[in-house]
């Protein structure tokens, strides 16, 4: 059987201020099963955020294979990874990235338009899930923080994508909201049958997974400027 995500060779530089390269990512392998949750812990510097970004086709890498569905996203053009992207992924920021101008239910509508199309009815039983159905009209700052990651959570959800990428999603939130927003992003992806990559430094966070493994692990990269 074919992983849902499936990485070889990934690498990613970036320039430095010196004018050398710098290694941020070398993953020789690493693969994810459907249906699969799985939590990396990954402390700042350890290439997290690039690695998930490489993972959305939201960055390209320099070499290697991202495939996703038996499509490598780091071979196609650009709107291809767009499509595969708002079809296959969901993507649930540190800091939520909502659109301010757009009430909590309008940013779970425009999210669904770059992928299946808006389906009202959905949202809403998104939005109900993550016990946001009394403030569909909310604008973002009338929100709470956590209110806002949930809005963020559902508007993850909202294309059902086959893979949910989760980068320090609990990062703005105190212990208590933390733990309740991850339990509620684990059972919102199993009920909607998505597949689970999250990055945390939380210990707490990390705790609540069955499956985790340390990103030093997988990202061999020594952070040192290599040309």
């Amino acid at each position: 059987m074919v992983p849902l995500l499936e990485i070889s060779k990934l690498t990613k530089n970036y320039r430095s201020p010196g004018g050398g390269l710098q290694r941020v990512l070398d993953v020789p392998e690493f693969t994810l099963e459907a249906g699969r949750q799985l939590a990396l812990r990954g402390v700042s510097g350890t290439g997290k955020t690039t690695f998930l970004n490489c993972i959305a086709g939201i960055s390209r890498p320099d070499s290697g294979v991202v495939s996703i569905n038996g499509v490598n996203i780091a071979d196609i053009s650009e709107s291809r990874r767009d499509q595969l992207r708002a079809s296959n992924i969901g993507y649930i920021f540190q800091t939520f990235n909502l659109l301010q101008g757009y009430t909590c239910l309008d940013n779970v509508l425009l999210g669904m338009r770059f992928g299946c199309g808006a389906d009202r009815v959905f949202a809403l039983k998104l939005l109900d899930r993550v016990g946001l159905s009394a403030r569909l009209g909310y604008w973002p700052s009338q929100l709470s923080v956590g209110q806002q990651q949930r809005v963020a959570v559902a508007r993850a959800l909202a294309n059902r994508p086959k893979l949910v990428l989760a980068d320090e999603p609990t990062g703005n939130l105190d212990p208590k909201n933390a733990a309740e927003a991850v339990q509620l992003i684990r059972e919102v992806c199993e009920e909607n049958e998505a597949a689970l990559l999250l990055v945390s430094h939380d210990q707490d966070v990390l705790n609540q997974f069955d499956h985790c493994r340390d990103l030093g692990e997988i990202n061999l990269a020594d952070q040192k400027v290599v040309v």
